[in-house]
């Protein structure tokens, strides 16, 4: 099993896809990867030599922001923005979607679960 960056890539699954089980990593930049260093994209991971494995972390440790690096990155821009006090910032800061969508009725991902307003009886 290789580790690459922290992550055991999974075994039997074709080295394309189990590149993209790296944070920060897509199908798009896997396939870049693996063309820079010159290794088939067609086989298995578990058919990766010790000497493969070292050339394609050294790819990404050299030219790509991944896993660790790559959260505290995003969470560092979101805290920017929440400081100086932009639009985008409140949203995130309220757990509101950013990007714009419709929220009045929409968002229940961003928003959570609905919270029911209970009327009072009337006596």
């Amino acid at each position: 099993m290789a580790r690459i960056a922290g992550v055991d890539l999974p075994n039997n699954k074709r080295l394309d896809i189990a590149l993209t089980y790296i944070y920060g990593i897509g199908r798009t930049t896997a396939l870049k990867i693996l063309d820079t260093v010159g290794i088939d994209w067609t086989i298995n991971s578990s058919e990766l030599s010790g000497e493969q494995v070292n050339t394609i972390r050294q790819e990404i440790e050299d030219n790509y922001k991944v896993e660790g690096d790559l959260r505290r990155d995003q969470n560092a821009s979101i805290k920017r923005l929440m400081d100086i006090g932009a639009y985008r910032g409140l949203r995130h800061r309220r757990g509101l979607p950013c990007r714009g969508q419709r929220s009045h009725t929409n968002a229940r991902t961003r928003k959570g679960p609905r919270r029911s307003v209970m009327s009072r009886k009337r006596k």
